[in-house]
C-alpha cells in the first residue's frame, strides 16, 4: 500500500486550510496563513475568557462580566476571528469541506478544560441540516472526541425553533430570537447530572446562542458549561 499512498500524495498533496497552497502535512497552515492567525489564551477574563492585553492578576474580570455575568463558565476560542479564520469556517459551514472540522479541532484541543466530561455541539434546526447536509459543530465535536477521548453527544441538545440570522441585530433582539429555541432530548438529565459540559461551536460572535444553550444545559443538571470554539469575534471586529 505504501507505493499507492505515495502516488496519492503526489496526485492530491496536502494543502493549507487557509489559502490552498501545498504544505508538508494535512491540516497544516502555510507560513503566511499561520502568521496571520492570532491564537488566544491567557491572560484572559476569569469569567468569560475574553483575552486581556496584559495580565491583570488572578481573578480579574472584564467590564461586561462585572455588569452582567454569563450563564456559562467561559468561552475558549482557538483563534481570533480574522480573514484566515473566517475562510476556514466558511469552507466547513458552506463549502462542504468537512475535513476543516479536523483542522479546527486540532487547534481547539489545547484549550479543552481538564474536567471535561461531555462534548455537546450547538445544534442546528432540522431545516438547516436538511439544506446543508450536516451540522458543522457536530463534526468539530466528533473530531475533538477522537482526539481527546472526551465523549460527544450530538443529540442531547436540540434546536426546536428555527431562528433568523442574528447578523445585524442588537443584543436584545438577538436574545429574543433565541429564547425558547433550545431544549434537551428525552432522558438528557440523567446524562447531564453533575457533569462538566463543553459546548462546541465553530464561531462565537455575540454570545446569544451560547448563553441560551448554556441556560438549558445548566437547568438540565450540568455542573459546568464551558464554550469551546474555533474562532471568536473580539470587541471592535464589527462582524458576526
Amino acid at each position: 500500500m505504501a507505493p499507492l499512498s505515495r502516488l496519492a500524495d503526489l496526485a492530491l498533496p496536502p494543502r493549507c486550510p487557509g489559502c490552498g497552497e501545498i504544505v508538508h502535512a494535512d491540516h497544516r497552515f502555510c507560513a503566511a496563513c499561520w502568521a496571520s492567525l492570532r491564537f488566544l489564551g491567557p491572560p484572559w477574563c476569569a469569567t468569560c475568557q475574553a483575552p486581556f492585553d496584559h495580565d491583570r492578576g488572578e481573578g480579574a474580570q472584564c467590564g461586561e462580566c462585572l455588569a452582567d455575568p454569563p450563564p456559562h463558565d467561559g468561552v475558549r476560542a482557538a483563534v481570533a476571528y480574522g480573514d484566515v479564520a473566517r475562510g476556514v469556517a466558511l469552507k466547513l459551514k458552506y463549502g462542504g469541506r468537512t475535513a476543516a472540522a479536523i483542522t479546527m479541532a486540532q487547534a481547539m484541543a489545547r484549550l479543552m478544560p481538564g474536567d471535561a466530561g461531555l462534548l455537546v455541539p450547538v445544534p442546528l434546526h432540522r431545516w438547516r441540516i436538511w439544506g446543508r447536509g450536516y451540522n458543522q459543530a457536530a463534526l468539530i465535536a466528533a473530531a475533538l472526541s477522537r482526539q481527546t477521548g472526551v465523549p460527544a453527544d450530538p443529540f442531547l441538545l436540540r434546536r426546536v425553533k428555527a431562528t433568523p440570522v442574528l447578523r445585524g441585530l442588537g443584543a436584545r433582539r438577538r436574545a429574543k430570537a433565541v429564547a425558547g429555541a433550545f431544549a434537551l432530548a428525552r432522558n438528557a438529565r440523567a446524562t447531564l447530572k453533575g457533569r462538566a459540559v463543553v459546548l462546541v461551536d465553530d464561531v462565537h460572535t455575540s454570545g446569544a446562542t451560547a448563553r441560551a444553550c448554556a441556560r438549558v444545559l445548566r437547568r438540565g443538571g450540568a455542573a459546568r458549561v464551558t464554550v469551546l470554539c474555533w474562532a471568536r469575534v473580539l470587541e471592535g471586529d464589527g462582524t458576526d
